[in-house]
């Protein structure tokens, strides 16, 4: 099927199955591939930086995880770190033995809520206005990432690296002759190697590496089912396994994907990465419309991802933490923000019905703005959801 030199950001609902293989690789799923680099490296980074994981064992299992989702799914389903989870180990700076522990938490509390059916129940029980409110949250967080730490990190020339990165974005976006992240990564690609690379420390990161082996003891799991997966399961729930269903219905409603089917593979991924120094990992609605944002339509774009994380643990992770340093932040920041922006535009479907739109930002404020904000803001509007179709509260009335 030739393609047109231009498409919509939010594809239309009613191409046909035809029309979308489960894999494809051109230069579209190439550009699509960099949609959630801006949220990744940088976890991973800091996770690396202050646990002393093994770079090489991280970075191969990521991409090993990006293939596996990239096969499955036949879609732009992409592998993220877990959120909160890499939030804790930066801040307290948990020891790898803790960190295996309580991925192999997560996959079990996750393969339990798969097989007995319970995500199931949670699924029907959380209405749609709470999971847009969920993904808004989120966009509010990426976006406030990219404009206040991201963008500013270069300086004067930062910024004027990501005005660039920004007008190139507005004008290419949806064209697929030219794919806008395609053209922004080159752009910082360019702007790394004239400005930032160290060419002796690229030599010597330079070398074969491979996971090691790690087997959790029971200790080690349930402290780190303490610390780390019980933070961590609420965002899991609502973003990871809620928000994504909803994008899939969104982007590929012919093909229908179950929010069990979704947690099974999120717990399968986090019951083999601890065993090989793999940081745990989860899907997310924000990966999927990032890679879908810019050009993504079949696992191609995961599959390509994968690729690029298992070269650089194959090859560079002895080097890893200085190698990424070339790579400009402001450059990273634009992706995440127009990673967001498709987020909060995913709001348009409610915005007819006002108590449903003001129901979905509550939501995503709290989500955004309070500690466990991902928990308050699930429990709280589908409570309010449920309140107000009883009667017992008006809002927006």
């Amino acid at each position: 099927m030739p393609l047109t030199p231009t498409e919509p950001l939010i594809h239309s609902a009613t191409q046909s199955p035809a029309q979308r293989p489960r894999l494809r690789f051109d230069r579209n799923e190439l550009a699509g591939a960099f949609g959630d680099l801006g949220t990744d490296l940088p976890l991973l980074i800091g996770v690396i930086a202050a646990s002393g994981l093994d770079s090489a064992g991280v970075l191969i299992m990521f991409g090993l995880m990006q293939l596996f989702s990239g096969l499955w799914y036949g879609m732009p389903m992409p592998v993220q770190p877990l959120k909160a989870f890499a939030a804790l180990v930066i801040a307290q700076k948990i020891p790898g033995r803790i960190i295996f522990g309580g991925g192999l938490a997560v996959g079990v509390g996750m393969l339990l809520l798969s097989v007995t059916g319970l995500i199931d129940g949670l699924a029907r029980l959380v209405p749609k206005p709470v999971i847009r409110g969920i993904q808004f949250g989120l966009a509010l967080q990426l976006s406030t990432l990219a404009l206040k730490q991201y963008v500013p990190a270069d300086g004067l020339s930062g910024y004027a690296l990501a005005a660039a990165a920004f007008l190139i974005t507005v004008v290419l976006l949806g064209n697929r002759r030219w794919p806008a992240a395609l053209v922004v990564v080159s752009l910082g690609v360019l702007y790394g190697l004239v400005f930032k690379l160290d060419f002796a420390s690229a030599q010597q990161a330079l070398g074969l590496r491979l996971p090691g082996w790690h087997v959790p003891q029971l200790a080690d799991i349930l402290t780190g089912a303490v610390l780390l997966a019980l933070p961590q399961i609420p965002l899991s729930l609502g973003n990871s396994v809620l928000a994504t269903r909803q994008v899939v219905q969104d982007y590929f409603p012919e093909r229908p994907i179950t929010v069990r089917k979704i947690s099974f593979t999120y717990a399968l991924m986090n019951l083999v990465n601890p065993f090989l120094g793999g940081f745990p990992v989860c899907h997310g609605s924000g990966g999927m419309v990032g890679h879908y944002t810019f050009g993504g339509r079949t696992g191609g774009s995961v599959v390509i991802y994968g690729g690029l994380f298992l070269v650089l643990g194959l090859f560079f992770s002895q080097g890893f933490q200085q190698l990424v340093q070339v790579f400009p932040l402001p450059i990273l920041g634009v992706l995440l923000f127009f990673e967001a922006l498709s987020l909060a535009a995913l709001l348009r479907d409610i915005s007819t019905e006002r108590t449903h739109l003001l129901l979905a930002l509550l939501t995503g404020i709290l989500c955004a703005g309070l500690p466990y904000g991902y928990l308050v803001g699930l429990t709280v509007g589908t409570a309010l959801y449920y309140a107000m179709r009883q009667g017992w509260v008006g809002l927006g009335k």
